[in-house]
């Protein structure tokens, strides 16, 4: 195979491939060792972390990125701890290797299983999310696989000591970060095949589309987050005040944030002005319809740029639709097919909304916030998949496992 980009740089790879055969065979007990080493090390090493993650902030603040960015990339003594409280919830998991899907005997006496296996190694391609580092090289390591990751100029400092402290706590390859190379780096892991089995890229919409259209490595495509809620005729008030406020602001930052509210035109006098003063009191900026800025001033004109835009931002787009046929068809035009929601007492309207809206996640009468890995029970997750094959929605330990199939015999020969 020719060089990919330097002899270390392959060097990496093939260290990472030799890895995941050791991993492969590993035993749980083994593997929870070595995640208790590692949310160990993190809550020891709060204060070296929380250090070079203030260069990164520095870093940023100076290169003008969004503030939204910013709290993605910020890690607090709080934050920490919440890694490293993840990593102990995945210990608690069940290993998903070696489960058997399903079995059967064949007539002629021979028995078949399919079971779970690791991938092999995964590469990971993110930006500015420090916490990736730990959630994907945990998932990884509890599941079988060896990891190679590329976090980013943004979060450069910050990973590289995350990294190290998951390598002390490993003693082995199983983890590898490539982001001393740079963005050559990341279009060289994307020509990896043979060494990376599959590549997760999490991060802008630039950014994934780049890796799902260039890479020749298998691709999981998580995605942007045009993410909706529509308050339906039968909405309860109290309901959709409190989901909406909390899926937009409870942290803004993140691909599973509110960021289009469609409201039946019917319910649009009963529920919106209480809806978006909680926003506005939260300094929200609405952006509205004509339909929705007479009914609430305070707001500025949307456009059509605004209902495929995630702002990352304290900004919504609000726009009253004539129906929920027509809410779903906006969906339908504008969605990421992430998760979209919907508040209504109408069991027909819920179940509709169930049925025709085709996201990774279709919710009733919740916030879309919930749409995460550590909520779903996971505890932590590679990433949100919004494709169709292989994995969708929430990615945790099953979705970055592959199966087999073993046969046992005892001499058939086919006829």
């Amino acid at each position: 195979m020719a060089t990919l980009l330097t002899p270390e740089f392959d060097a990496q790879l093939a260290a990472a491939r030799e890895s995941s055969f050791a991993l492969a065979t590993l035993t749980t007990d083994v593997k929870n060792s070595a995640l208790l080493a590692i949310a160990d090390g993190l809550d020891s090493s709060i204060e070296a972390i929380i250090a070079e993650n203030a260069k990164d902030l520095e870093n940023g603040k100076s290169n003008g990125l969004s503030s939204g960015l910013q709290d993605r990339l910020l890690l607090t003594e709080a934050r920490i701890h919440g890694l490293s409280a993840a990593v102990r919830d995945i210990v608690k998991l069940t290993d998903p290797v070696g489960q058997v899907v399903r079995g059967m005997d064949m007539p002629n006496g021979v028995h078949l299983s399919q079971v779970r296996v690791p991938f092999g190694v995964v590469g990971a391609i993110y930006e500015a999310r420090p916490n990736v580092t730990v959630d994907i090289a945990a998932l990884a390591l509890k599941s079988g696989n060896a990891v190679v990751l590329r976090g980013g100029t943004a979060a450069e400092n910050s990973n590289r000591v995350l990294v190290s402290v998951i390598q002390d706590a490993l003693a082995r390859d199983a983890v590898q970060t490539i982001d001393s190379y740079g963005r050559e780096g990341a279009k060289a892991l994307m020509a990896a095949r043979g060494f990376v089995d599959v590549l997760i890229p999490r991060g802008s919409a630039d950014l994934i589309n780049t890796v799902v259209m260039e890479s020749k490595v298998p691709v999981i495509e998580t995605g942007a987050g045009v993410v909706h809620v529509v308050l339906d005729e039968s909405a309860n008030l109290e309901w959709s005040v409190d989901i909406v406020h909390n899926s937009k602001t409870q942290r803004v930052s993140v691909c599973n944030a509110l960021e289009t509210l469609l409201v039946v035109e019917s319910a649009a006098e009963r529920v919106l002005p209480a809806v978006l003063q909680k926003l506005r009191e939260a300094d929200v900026t609405i952006h509205g319809c004509d339909k929705t800025r007479a009914i609430f001033p305070d707001s500025v004109s949307v456009t059509e740029e605004d209902f495929g835009q995630e702002y990352y931002s304290l900004d919504i787009a609000v726009k009253i639709v004539a129906d929920l046929d027509e809410a779903i068809a906006h969906i339908r035009k504008y969605s990421t097919h992430h998760t979209e929601s919907i508040v209504t007492n109408d069991v027909a309207s819920a179940e509709k909304f169930l049925a025709e809206v085709d996201s990774a996640v279709v919710m009733v009468n919740a916030s879309t916030r919930f749409t995460d890995g550590g909520e779903f029970g996971f505890g932590a997750e590679v990433g949100i998949s919004t494709q169709k094959l292989h994995a969708r929605g929430p990615m945790g330990l099953q979705e970055i496992t592959s199966t087999k199939w073993l046969v046992r015999g005892a001499g058939q020969i086919r006829k």
